[in-house]
């Protein structure tokens, strides 16, 4: 097992059972109850960590919903696939089943693009593991053009940056829409430098080619997966993104008629980023609505026994 590098004192190693990977993660519990059973879980998108969610969650655990943030396989500070194992979307759906089903009570999820396909198909594959989900900019068939132009970014620097600040800029030329840029120092969990002083990209390169570039023909199938779930759930999209539309947006509705819809006019695809104060006072509000929903006597989320895993502080 390749044990996850943990740099902060709220990770946690979450071994999966069966699977030869240690998944990183990061707590968030709301004051005053660190031990608090997480209520919400995040799933990242691709060439994400567990940070894309730090301020949504702080904002979240201070609403009393304790949280769990991970980085998914390949990804920041988890283990990555033996050189002799390519990466599936198969481990990534069993990742989250595991995860999330260790919980004793259903989590709602909250999950952006890549980790909102792989809730989809969880949810499909074990009817009750979530309590709600919260898509963020992704819906089962996507725009072409929007995936080309993200995959273009994360493949255009192969040799890595010559330093931190190189870095900055070319996310920033990428990002025109962010009011401020990411400083160096805050880079640094973004990227791992080499033996030769060069700063390259958290996520194993092998993803793009495996996992990522090839996603489309596997459309139909989280197509038919979102039309078998039945949880509540919220797709929360940019007016601007690329990669989701009106029609991608339409046909989701047509899968999934239960599902609500909100547009954030002015966000892109990095909606959490672009926007993260509207986005998390939607999922505030959706949040206190599944409370008053619940409270009027619907039955909870039911689903089976979770199957063993193992974590540890």
């Amino acid at each position: 097992m390749v044990a996850p590098a943990c740099i902060d004192d709220t990770c946690t190693e979450l071994e999966l059972s069966g699977s030869g990977i240690a998944l990183a993660a990061s707590r968030h519990a709301p004051p005053g109850r660190a031990a608090a059973t997480p209520a919400v879980v995040y799933a990242h998108g691709f060439g994400q960590t567990r940070r894309a969610w730090s301020a949504t969650a702080a904002r979240l655990s201070a609403h009393g919903h304790a949280g769990l943030a991970y980085d998914a396989r390949g990804h920041g500070g988890s283990g990555r696939n033996p050189a002799s194992e390519p990466y599936t979307g198969r481990q990534f759906t069993d990742d989250l089943i595991v995860l999330s089903g260790a919980l004793p009570r259903p989590p709602v999820l909250v999950a952006a693009s890549m980790g909102g396909l792989f809730g989809l198909l969880a949810e499909a594959r074990w009817p009750g593991l979530f309590r709600a989900m919260v898509l963020v900019d992704i819906t089962p068939r996507w725009e072409g053009a929007g995936l080309q132009r993200i995959l273009g970014f994360m493949t255009a620097f192969a040799d890595g940056f010559d330093s931190l600040d190189q870095a900055a800029r070319s996310i920033a030329a990428y990002l025109p829409q962010r009011r401020t840029r990411k400083s160096p120092d805050s880079l640094r969990e973004l990227l791992r430098r080499d033996a030769d002083g060069r700063w390259h990209w958290h996520w194993d390169r092998r993803l793009v080619d495996e996992l990522a570039r090839d996603s489309a023909r596997h459309q139909d199938d989280i197509a038919a997966a979102t039309r078998a779930v039945r949880c509540p759930l919220l797709l929360v999209s940019g007016g601007r993104s690329d990669l989701v539309s009106p029609r991608t947006v339409a046909d989701f509705l047509e899968l999934a008629p239960h599902a609500r819809h909100v547009q954030l006019a002015d966000a892109t695809h990095m909606l959490a980023g672009d926007d993260n104060g509207r986005f998390t006072a939607t999922v505030v509000d959706y949040l206190a609505d599944l409370d008053r929903i619940e409270g009027t006597g619907r039955s909870p989320a039911h689903r089976a026994d979770p199957p063993v895993t193992g974590a540890r502080s």
